[in-house]
């Protein structure tokens, strides 16, 4: 009987793969021009060890508004048959995102998570499980907290506002609008072990997607105010 196939060894953690860098450039400016792109909070991010960053779910853009000013990537999860349309899949392949097979044990997909988080990489995930149809944020389901016991890594919060003006479910065309993603004061592994037994899911759940709730509150206060922020150092930078 064969023994399992060892894992593919993984990329330095904090470096962009080329493919990554191309799109991103282009995309600083296009959103910036058009969705009037601006971000807070984000350095914390740079020089972090592995962690996992969470996120309210406004569009189908969501992974590159929190990513996009970022000098190092964020490593998402995505269907396995996304990986099979051509071009799709080879953009995806060579941007760090990880396929995840409703057919496969849910156990591999955890325990490579949890191997690029501990190797130094942060992943992605946006816990509402679906965007939202409102633009408000919806509850969270429980897959990650599985993930934050057995990784033992910081949780960064991050709040989008503007992605479901600018792409919502029913939308065909992105529209104009203003975007902001603030990114908020990492959750702590202290602060998530005070919440340890099963019996605590709910009472983590609460105190995570309250942290979501927080940077998303500040987000859209800071995408709705009437006087906009002035661009300091280009287009990811903070206003």
């Amino acid at each position: 009987m064969s023994s399992p196939a060892e894992p593919l060894p993984l990329p330095p953690p904090k470096s962009r793969s080329l493919i990554w860098r191309f799109f991103q450039f282009f995309l600083q400016i296009f959103f910036c021009f058009w969705l009037g792109y601006r971000s807070r909070g984000h350095q914390q991010l740079e020089d972090a060890d592995g962690g996992l960053v969470l996120a309210n779910h406004q569009s189908f853009l969501d992974p590159l508004l929190v990513g996009l000013p970022l000098h190092r990537p964020i490593s998402y999860l995505a269907r396995d048959s996304l990986f099979r349309i051509p071009v799709i899949g080879w953009i995806l392949r060579n941007t760090y995102v990880m396929p995840i097979s409703r057919e496969a044990a849910a156990t591999a997909t955890m325990r490579e998570t949890i191997r690029r988080m501990q190797h130094g990489f942060l992943v992605g995930l946006f816990p509402e499980g679906t965007r939202t149809e409102t633009g408000a944020m919806g509850p969270l389901k429980p897959g990650f907290v599985a993930l934050i016991r057995r990784a033992k890594v910081p949780v960064y919060p991050v709040g989008i506002a503007g992605g479901f003006q600018a792409l919502g479910r029913k939308s065909w065309f992105l529209r104009p609008t203003r975007v902001r993603v603030v990114v908020g004061t990492p959750i702590s592994i202290e602060e998530l072990e005070q919440f340890a037994g099963r019996d605590q899911d709910q009472a983590l759940i609460e105190f995570v997607r309250n942290r979501i709730a927080s940077c998303f509150d500040e987000a859209e206060a800071w995408r709705t105010n009437t006087v906009w922020p002035k661009l300091v150092d280009g287009p990811q930078t903070n206003g």
